[in-house]
């Protein structure tokens, strides 16, 4: 029995800076500003985008609090709407309808998100490329934590709860494209692969001691010989 894990942004879809522009946009319309342009939203959550950018600005933690309901619900109508203005801008990574087919058809294998997207926002992206939903049905929100390394254990939790039985970290695997990915899970054993279709090198991400690393996701037999080792 596995629970296999996908990020979205970079591992399972690109969208030409889309979910940037949409939080930018949030940002100015809720504060005024829209952060600082250099931030690198990689391997964070939405939440926590929100929160650093705003601290940066000089804003103290409750107005962010109290405005963030705000800037979530702007940033979704705002990437729903760029997202169906210009369909073309979101794409597949490679490999990746094929390899989701083949897990798919396998028993014990149950697939889910762990992303730094809110729900809402990682239910427009896949949409925008023709994913479907309902196949991810563990899933671990950046609208269930604020931080990264505290979405494996609400993974791990909503497993249980749906698979009636306890799902020890060294059952669960996640795949993503960033550092922040592979260290994720590290405190509860989770294995973690790396796949260089984000903004990391097959090097940036070897460095980071994933158990498997793949420049794509295309090779499916081997990657999933690397989920079920």
């Amino acid at each position: 029995m596995k629970v296999v894990l996908f990020d979205i942004d970079g591992t399972l879809l690109r969208t030409d800076g889309a979910g940037r522009r949409a939080m930018e946009h949030a940002l100015r319309t809720v504060f005024g500003v829209g952060g600082d342009p250099s931030y690198r939203y990689d391997g964070k959550t939405d939440r926590q985008i929100t929160r650093e950018q705003m601290r940066a600005a000089g804003f103290e933690d409750a107005e962010i609090d109290r405005r963030l309901p705000d800037v979530l619900d702007t940033y979704v109508a705002h990437l729903t709407a760029d997202l169906t203005a210009r369909p073309e801008q979101a794409q597949l990574c490679a490999g990746i309808p094929l390899l989701l087919a083949r897990l798919r058809t396998m028993p014990g294998i149950t697939l889910g998100l762990l992303t730094g997207n809110i729900e809402e926002g990682a239910r427009q992206k896949l949409r925008a490329v023709d994913v479907a939903w309902e196949q991810f049905v563990v899933n671990a929100f950046g609208s269930d934590h604020e931080h990264r390394p505290a979405l494996p254990a609400v993974a791990q939790h909503r497993a249980r709860t749906l698979l009636g039985r306890d799902v020890p970290g060294h059952r669960m695997v996640i795949i993503g494209d960033t550092p922040a990915d592979i260290h994720c899970g590290r405190a509860l054993n989770v294995r973690a692969i790396g796949v260089a279709t984000g903004h990391y090198s097959v090097s940036d991400l070897s460095a980071h001691d994933p158990a498997a690393v793949f420049p794509t996701l295309e090779a499916t037999e081997s990657v999933i010989e690397a989920i079920l080792a």
